[in-house]
């Protein structure tokens, strides 16, 4: 009885604070935006009801709203990439802010050396890949590897969760200098593909800790929703302030979305706090299985594309499977 008052006075607490951030957010929203505020949720309001959907994956999963953004505004929205993937870190920023501080509020398990370590790795993935991968990559090419790598985690997943006696790690079992190495060298990658489509770093970090060092997915996901915000401020002030690519067309985009995400995200959040292990695992499968199919339906199959497909699977393919064969941080199962 005791935990599940001290539960409710943390749902209480939370609430309270998210409530007060929604808030202070709108007032700034039109404080600063006004009637253009306004008129660019009337002009854009797709984006507005993509973003709804797009910030409770981002809260409740580790699929940024990015990964949600990007694909909707370049094949059905006919925005160009470009403005996508801007958008995409700048309205992430938002949101996923919104929902560390629910997060936080909620005392949800995470793993904060998985934020860090990841993080300073992300940084410098996010740099390299805007100014010397991006330029050198098409769009296409970008979303099918991207959607190849996550569709070879839920192949995984499916793998590992057959067995109902699956155990799992509540933190990692141990962070010596191999183990920051890997976290760090996985940081970079997820940054690299933060920088390409605006989302990456969170699903890619959540290979990694669930494959390799058996965490538990309730405790993976919230750690990736913490490690995508601080990429997506660093991208969202790297394009802001450095290489001024927030144009006024994305911050219209931006306008749009900015009511939405700032209570969508912590709402995703809380879900993801009272969802099992299992719940959480399946809605990320089912999740990966929609871009699966919506990015072969969109994207044309090109010969370029259909090798970068294979490529990207048999690499991704190799990697999870070693992953998840590896028993170097397995938990140890105790006799009854």
């Amino acid at each position: 009885m005791v935990v599940s008052i001290d539960a409710n006075v943390q749902y209480k607490r939370a609430l309270k604070v998210n409530l007060a951030l929604a808030v202070l957010v709108w007032v700034c929203w039109y404080g600063f935006g006004g009637a253009h505020a306004v008129q660019s949720v009337l002009d854009n309001w797709q984006i507005t009801l993509t973003m709804i959907f797009g910030s409770l994956v981002a809260g409740a999963t580790s699929e940024g709203g990015g990964a949600v953004a990007f694909p909707v505004f370049t094949k059905v929205l006919g925005i160009p990439p470009h403005e996508a993937r801007v958008f995409a870190l700048a309205i992430q920023s938002i949101g996923m802010t919104a929902a560390s501080i629910g997060i936080i509020f909620l005392r949800v398990r995470v793993e904060w050396r998985a934020v860090l370590w990841p993080g300073i790795g992300g940084i410098f993935g996010l740099l390299f890949s805007t100014f010397y991968v991006l330029p050198m990559v098409s769009p296409p090419l970008v979303k099918i590897a991207f959607t190849i790598m996550v569709s070879s985690l839920a192949i995984a997943l499916i793998f590992m969760n057959r067995s109902e006696k699956i155990q799992r790690h509540s933190a990692l079992p141990f962070v010596g200098k191999k183990e920051i190495c890997i976290l760090m060298f996985t940081g970079f990658i997820g940054g690299i593909m933060s920088g390409l489509v605006g989302s990456g770093i969170d699903i890619i970090t959540f290979m990694t800790m669930v494959l390799l060092f058996r965490l538990d997915e309730k405790v993976a996901t919230p750690t990736t929703v913490l490690l995508m915000t601080s990429n997506t401020l660093v991208g969202f002030a790297l394009h802001g302030m450095v290489l001024d690519t927030f144009t006024p067309t994305v911050q219209g985009y931006w306008l749009a979305a900015v009511p939405v995400v700032v209570v969508g995200a912590p709402v995703g959040a809380y879900l993801c706090s009272v969802l099992s292990r299992r719940t959480i695992a399946n809605v990320l499968i089912g999740l990966i299985a929609i871009e699966f199919v919506s990015t072969l339906a969109v994207i044309p199959m090109s010969p370029k594309v259909a090798a970068t497909a294979a490529l990207t699977l048999g690499i991704c393919g190799l990697i999870n499977w070693a992953m998840c064969r590896s028993a170097a941080y397995a938990p140890v199962a105790h006799p009854a």
